[in-house]
């Protein structure tokens, strides 16, 4: 009985942490309601709170499981590629995919919490920072080891690489969620291939 009640618990908080990203993906991590997120799921607001007792809480948790969701789908793609260059541009690919796909209702959910939060203090926007932080130096490590392994020259500066990759996601993401552009995939494609061929050359 200890497990099956275990076992439901642990169901109705996943529940909560998946609308709850759902709604962040679209309305913004301050849409997300202790009340909007009881009647969305059919649940009691102490139902909520017994898992969650704020909304810092929740959007701390939304946070948490929308990184899980990236690596998943960016991360796990590229892992297996030789680290270096082909392993830089299959992480890019696969941003690039994450962001044109549909792992979130309103598009990039970084691009949307960050812009959300960037001017905030608090722990939600240092948490922000600190999951695209993990991912920029993920990059950051690919681009060096292209460097080591003679594919990008000595020179090559990691942190401005990381800042144009960077622009070309949230550039990305604008064209998809804003402009509705079917060619932004395969325009930011093209734009990563330019940025490092355009080095590698």
């Amino acid at each position: 009985m200890a497990r099956r009640t275990a076992a439901a618990a642990r169901a109705t908080r996943d529940a909560i942490v998946a609308r709850a990203v759902e709604i962040g993906s679209v309305d913004g991590l301050e849409g997300i309601t202790i009340g909007r997120l009881a009647d969305d799921l059919g649940l009691s607001k102490s139902g909520v709170l017994n898992h969650f007792r704020t909304k810092e809480l929740l959007q701390l948790a939304a946070l948490s499981s929308a990184e899980e969701i990236f690596r998943r789908e960016v991360w796990e793609p590229a892992r297996d590629e030789p680290p270096g260059l082909r392993r830089l541009i299959a992480l890019e690919d696969a941003w690039i995919d994450h962001v044109t796909g549909d792992a979130f209702p309103g598009g990039c959910f970084w691009t949307a919490a960050s812009a959300e939060f960037d001017g905030r203090p608090g722990s939600v926007r240092e948490t922000v920072a600190d999951a695209l932080e993990r991912w920029y130096a993920t990059v950051r490590r690919e681009v060096r080891a292209a460097m080591e392994a003679g594919e990008l020259p000595p020179g090559t500066d990691p942190e401005q690489i990381v800042f144009e990759l960077r622009g070309v996601a949230m550039t990305t993401n604008q064209q998809v969620q804003l402009h509705n552009d079917p060619a932004a995939r395969d325009r930011a494609r093209a734009a990563v291939r330019h940025i490092l061929g355009s080095i590698a050359n």
